[in-house]
């Protein structure tokens, strides 16, 4: 008999979840957040760190699987083809975002439950399910951890294994106690550290390929008997004890089953660090309302939280193309010099001259009123100074992509379509069927192979 503590009460969420509970609203946006995934996923298909953990996986894993690593259409193992998934989904820093946690559930959500669905023969709805409970778990595992967390560990990497077990044990329709195995064993697993930031290193793919394999073990094992810590969240030797310093207990369980923080995720607008986003808004829609062009430009200042400093402050010349979506002056001098900073301009100019030049005019100022709302709300304050000695403001309260802002479906298949082509992923034709497909996956009898 385990003793009720929140551990336990995110089993029992995991293990009672229904279709029934789920409201149609929330159904919609898993939908739509599982298509954002896919892109994402295609759009990883040529890059030096996904094809390296593909290579990786491919050679570790059977070629005649039943599950699909999406950037080569190759088959393996349900562990190694999340891996290789949950790697490629984090490269074009496109893939979804959770404000309150600052945790990315999709990309080590979605390559489980995909992975598991296939080789299983679930059904749509059920692979639903599993990225619900992944979200829910997930989502509060990182609000539980804290800035504190955030400041030294990749919340994607260690909250992301817990939400991938809680997705797996979903979908092996594991019971309450395996389930809290599961989350046991994939907690004392969570690892990822901001440190490669400072090298250009691709470590932050290792981290999403290696939550999800970890919880994805981690539900196989409970089912198999393995047990694991029964608060390795917040028990004397836990994970919030080793890691956090302001971790609060009473968001692990904040009001579950009625409160749907899945809903609440945002759609990433522009292909870089989240925390760049609200500043990148402030001065798209101050350089179009004053009619102004970068060389019209002497200076700005954007106003941050302190945790935008702690991560972007460590890009100051950025190497490359990852590298360069982490650094505040790349992103907003792509924003002023080519109109938008979209995959295809940081490919091809975030070396570029002007948008160097524009990158050392830029400076982040930490702001009062910011902090204090980081990270329930992420605002967007820029200032200019004009090189007619002009002073102009503007300010972003709800980021595009937020749920106040959101992207519509439209908005979505069309992002879809443009992270499929950027690497040659898929053909116009083959996204436009995934459309169909995430649009009606809950009345999809069992999940095929993508292609």
């Amino acid at each position: 008999m385990t003793t009720a503590h929140p551990e336990n009460t995110l089993a029992q969420f995991v293990a009672s979840l229904t279709a029934a509970q789920v409201p149609a609203g929330v159904q919609r946006r898993a939908e739509e957040l599982f298509l954002d995934w896919i892109a994402a996923a295609l759009a990883g298909k040529g890059s030096a760190a996904a094809e390296s953990i593909a290579r990786f996986t491919r050679a570790m894993g059977p070629a005649d699987g039943r599950s699909e690593i999406l950037i080569d259409r190759s088959r393996s193992s349900p562990l190694m083809a999340a891996m290789a998934n949950a790697a490629a989904s984090h490269v074009a820093e496109q893939d979804d975002v959770h404000n309150g946690s600052v945790f990315h559930p999709g990309t080590v959500v979605f390559p489980v439950a995909l992975a598991i669905a296939q080789a299983q023969g679930c059904s749509g709805m059920e692979l639903l399910l599993a990225a619900v409970a992944g979200y829910e778990t997930g989502i509060r595992v990182g609000e539980f951890l804290g800035r504190s967390h955030y400041r030294i560990f990749h919340t994607t990497g260690t909250a992301g294994a817990v939400a991938a077990a809680a997705t797996a044990a979903r979908l092996l329709q594991l019971s309450a106690p395996e389930v809290l195995h599961a989350l046991g064993s994939a907690g004392t697993q969570a690892a990822g550290l901001w440190e490669f930031l400072r090298d250009a290193a691709d470590s932050k793919q290792l981290h999403t390929a290696h939550a999800a394999a970890a919880g994805l073990t981690s539900a196989y094992l409970a089912q198999d008997g393995f047990t694991g810590a029964q608060r390795i969240l917040t028990g004397a030797q836990g994970l919030a004890a080793g890691t956090s310093t302001d971790h609060d207990v009473a968001r692990l369980t904040d009001a579950l089953g009625s409160r749907w923080a899945l809903a609440e995720t945002s759609f990433k607008f522009h292909a870089s660090c989240r925390h760049t986003h609200p500043a990148a808004d402030a001065l798209h829609k101050l350089l179009r309302r004053h009619r102004l062009q970068a060389s019209d430009i002497d200076s700005v200042t954007t106003y941050v939280h302190q945790v935008a400093i702690d991560v972007l402050g460590a890009v100051v010349s950025p190497q490359t193309v990852h590298q360069a979506k982490f650094s505040m002056g790349t992103v907003l001098g792509l924003i002023a010099v080519h109109g938008r900073a979209g995959l295809a301009e940081f490919d091809d100019h975030y070396r570029d001259a002007a948008v160097a030049e524009f990158r050392g005019k830029v400076t982040m100022q930490l702001d009062p009123e910011v902090d204090a709302e980081y990270p329930r709300r992420w605002i967007g304050k820029v200032s200019v100074r004009t090189r007619d000695g002009r002073i102009l403001h503007e300010r972003v309260d709800v980021p595009k992509g937020d749920p106040g802002n959101t992207l519509s479906r439209p908005e979505l298949e069309h992002k879809a379509l443009e992270l499929a082509a950027h690497g040659g992923g898929a053909t116009v034709e083959e996204m436009s069927r995934l459309c169909r497909f995430a649009w009606e996956l809950t009345t999809v009898p069992k999940v095929p192979f993508l292609f």
